[in-house]
């Protein structure tokens, strides 16, 4: 396992205690800061087909925007089932709860729902002054893979013929989802 994950798991683990500890000025600026993410609508993104739209308005979805990001982003497609299928992933926030939406097929019905995480958890300093929403998600395919988990180790990758999902904390590392066999898989990422 990655060092830089152990410290990322350990920060999780320890991010009530810790933040009850931070300076009363500092916990100000990071409540200041959740209530600046950006939260893009689902029509902002003109390549999203009309039915994903609806699904995305209809379950409340909005899009959040790293603060390092120039367009809009955190909406992929890819073959995450199988080659030569393309599939749509969106991470979609609802209530300050991102999870990834994983629509098949770039049908509405049954999309898969991965990688639920408090929005607030993607909070860091991206200035001296400034406190940003570093969150992202993006198709990485058997290179991708095999070079992190050669690199870092980790769950031996099933036989690779379709992408996976990398699920950033842009600047700190990420872990890759990749369906296999039905369900989901958490592969070595970028440290």
């Amino acid at each position: 396992m990655k060092v830089n994950a152990i410290f990322i798991a350990l920060v999780f683990l320890n991010l009530t205690p810790t933040f009850a500890q931070l300076p009363e000025e500092l916990k100000r600026k990071f409540v200041e800061a959740e209530k600046r993410i950006v939260r893009l609508p689902p029509t902002a993104f003109p390549e999203l087909s009309g039915n994903l739209v609806l699904e995305l308005q209809r379950r409340g979805c909005t899009i959040p925007q790293e603060a390092y990001a120039k367009k809009p982003h955190n909406v992929i497609k890819g073959e995450f089932a199988k080659s030569a299928q393309t599939d749509w992933a969106v991470l979609c926030s609802v209530k300050g709860v991102s999870s990834i939406l994983v629509f098949w097929n770039g049908s509405e019905k049954n999309p898969a729902a991965i990688a639920p995480m408090e929005d607030r958890n993607y909070l860091q300093t991206i200035t001296q002054t400034e406190i940003g929403y570093s969150r992202g998600i993006r198709a990485v395919g058997k290179k991708f893979l095999m070079r992190h988990h050669q690199a870092y180790g980790g769950p031996t990758p099933p036989p690779l013929d379709h992408q996976g999902i990398d699920d950033a904390f842009i600047g700190k590392g990420s872990e890759t989802w990749y369906f296999h066999a039905g369900k989901w898989m958490k592969l070595t990422g970028a440290d």
